[in-house]
């Protein structure tokens, strides 16, 4: 065998690690590009209305609170929090619920149609929430549900649940059947198969599920807009009493945006770490 000479070696190791710089280069470009607007959100919420409208874009600049003060003190902010909180949180435990158990259903019980509502529920998800908000809003006029948060929670877990349940599928036909046949001869039901096998097996789904759920539901704007008034809004429909008749206050619109976004984040970043435990918690050996 013919051996490399240290010359060739090091070209070799100077290659490899030029391609893994360039690399880390790239990466670390393209995430800065995407941060860039979060990074001009959360330092235009700290300067003055003054500071925002200059000509020339000012990078330093002395900070101030005073967008946020008057966004949690005076405009109501702790109700639209509870409102959006309530409506997320909510809508996202029963969009999983249900979704579950649909798609438990749909893997490991045949029935007539099974396909077809399969696909069903994913070409629901391919309709426009936009398309469907007058409709909705007449809808729930008629049953008394406009202007609610529970009619809102309804609109949302109907919106998330072909993700979650197409989701889900993927996950539980990972699930040796084996499994659930000896938790029957240990005398397990249905119910308790799912909560004892199916759910610690689907825990990356779950995550991934609702991440994927709260986000819309916590920053969706359209449809919260037309059904709720100014008791029931949720955050972001808040945000549009900064627009008002003498101009935009685009210092508190991104302090309200700063706001709004840090839940979420959090949110995200606990279930992600859930996410990975799942991976290898939840595996499955052969």
């Amino acid at each position: 065998m013919e051996k490399k000479s240290p010359e060739g070696f090091w070209a070799s190791l100077l290659r490899k690690e030029t391609w893994k710089a360039g690399k880390y280069i790239l990466v670390f470009s393209l995430a800065f590009v995407y941060l860039i607007p979060i990074i001009v959100l959360i330092q235009t919420s700290f300067k003055t209305q003054v500071q925002i409208f200059t000509t020339t874009p000012t990078w330093f600049f002395m900070p101030t609170l005073e967008n946020y003060r008057t966004v949690l003190l005076e405009q109501g902010f702790t109700r639209f929090m509870m409102n959006s909180l309530a409506v997320g949180l909510v809508s996202t435990f029963f969009t999983l619920l249900i979704g579950g158990f649909a798609a438990y259903a749909l893997v490991r019980f045949k029935f007539m149609g099974r396909g077809t509502v399969s696909f069903g529920t994913l070409l629901l998800r391919m309709i426009p929430p936009a398309v469907l908000v007058v409709p909705i809003y007449v809808l729930w006029s008629h049953f008394g549900l406009a202007d609610t948060r529970l009619g809102l929670i309804i609109v949302y877990i109907g919106l998330n649940l072909p993700f979650t349940i197409w989701v889900l599928i993927s996950f539980i036909s990972e699930i040796p059947i084996e499994l659930e046949e000896a938790a029957v001869v240990d005398g397990c039901g249905p119910l308790k198969i799912f909560y004892r096998i199916i759910l610690p097996l689907i825990k990356p789904g779950l995550a991934a599920a609702s991440i994927f759920t709260f986000r819309i539901a916590w920053n969706e704007f359209i449809i919260a807009l037309v059904l709720t008034n100014r008791i029931t809004r949720t955050l972001p429909v808040a945000t549009t009493i900064y627009l008002t008749d003498i101009g935009v206050q685009w210092g508190n619109i991104t302090a309200m945006g700063t706001l709004i976004a840090l839940p979420a984040f959090i949110f995200t970043f606990l279930a992600a770490k859930q996410l990975i435990a799942g991976l290898t918690a939840g595996a499955v050996k052969g």
